[in-house]
């Protein structure tokens, strides 16, 4: 395997490991770890600043996962 190879497969283990730990961080209809800061809503919006961080992280893990995929398509031979 070549380094390219190795260093995709790594972001690939560690975006797919990320995008479970944060998805599962997410409420749901009041519960979760979000939630535990409710004191930290937005006037604005009436989400939690916390419950926006985690859909921007969570968004980051799948574009990393979804570009490390399709780089292994393109570069793994078996």
């Amino acid at each position: 395997m070549n380094a390219i190879v190795i260093l995709m497969l790594t972001v690939h283990v560690i975006a797919s490991v990320g995008m479970v730990v944060f998805v599962l961080l997410h409420s749901g209809k009041g519960t979760g770890v979000s939630s535990m800061f409710g004191a930290m809503q937005s006037a604005v919006s009436g989400t939690s600043v916390i419950e926006k961080n985690l859909d921007r992280i969570t968004i980051g893990f799948a574009v990393a996962y979804f570009v490390s995929a399709l780089v292994l398509m393109i570069t793994y031979r078996i």
